[in-house]
């Protein structure tokens, strides 16, 4: 793929953002008056280029994908006015390819390989523990995650996350209700993927799982983004029953593709 492809897939993805986000408010939201009835649910163009001080023939190119760059601050007061998350915040820059405002400067980035590493110390980790690359394939996990994730992390099977939740039978069994943790996890994957929406093998898994799920692909039209953060986890092991977990999740230094996660075992409520 070409950096002009590259950039054309970017702007697409923005202005579908935009567009998801722009039908998700209500003039009563900008505090404007509702004045008859409306063929499309959300604002209107006009509206949110007025609130966010922008014109609207710049929006309106914004969401048509067009060749045209927004400044950081027309960035900061479209997040505002669209009312975004940090999560959702984050990825609008990402997509825009400009740095948001509000960030502290971004650490420098080594180039060490410390796949072994990690391996091992995924491997001492008391409790269950895996590591995710960028299209969130499990590249290291240890026997507790093994023995807990049924489906996944327990045989031969694809170790993608993202093709474990959507496709597997075993997943829907596994995980209490199913199609909510699903929505978010997916929401957490769009987030942590707006750093390379050009890359090849995540477009490839994206329509993939497009074709082959009903359910993921009615999910990624929604343009949800929420940031991956830790909580409570429930499952339903098939041997070992209702089982509690609080998740956190750490980003690696020295590589911010890898992202380690870690649950930790909760006393049961039942």
């Amino acid at each position: 793929m070409t950096k002009a492809d590259q950039a054309e897939t970017k702007r697409r993805e923005l202005g579908d953002f935009l567009r998801a986000h722009r039908a998700r408010l209500t003039p009563a939201s900008l505090g404007l008056p509702t004045v008859g009835r409306r063929r499309t649910p959300g604002l209107r163009r006009e509206e949110v280029a007025q609130s966010c001080g922008m014109s609207a023939t710049w929006y309106t190119w914004l969401e048509q994908g067009r060749d045209v760059s927004a400044s950081a601050s027309a960035l900061s007061s479209l997040a505002r006015t669209l009312e975004l998350t940090p999560a959702e915040r984050g990825y609008l820059f990402e997509l825009a390819g400009k740095r948001d405002p509000s960030l502290p400067a971004p650490p420098d980035e080594g180039a060490m390989d410390v796949a072994a590493s990690l391996s091992r110390a995924v491997a001492a980790v008391d409790g269950p523990a895996y590591i995710l690359d960028s299209l969130w394939n499990a590249r290291a996990w240890n026997r507790q995650a093994a023995r807990l994730f049924v489906g996944w992390l327990d045989g031969t099977s694809d170790r993608n996350l993202l093709r474990y939740v959507f496709q597997s039978p075993t997943a829907r069994n596994v995980i209490p209700d199913w199609q909510t943790r699903a929505r978010r996890v997916l929401a957490e994957f769009r987030a942590d993927s707006s750093r390379h929406l050009e890359d090849v093998g995540l477009q490839a898994l994206v329509e993939d799982l497009r074709r082959r799920s009903a359910f993921f692909a009615r999910c990624w039209s929604e343009h949800a983004v929420v940031d991956r953060a830790g909580g409570e986890r429930t499952f339903d092991h098939p041997r070992q029953g209702r089982l509690l977990y609080e998740q956190v999740a750490f980003s690696v230094a020295n590589r911010p593709d890898f992202k380690l996660v870690m649950l930790v075992k909760q006393p049961s409520r039942l």
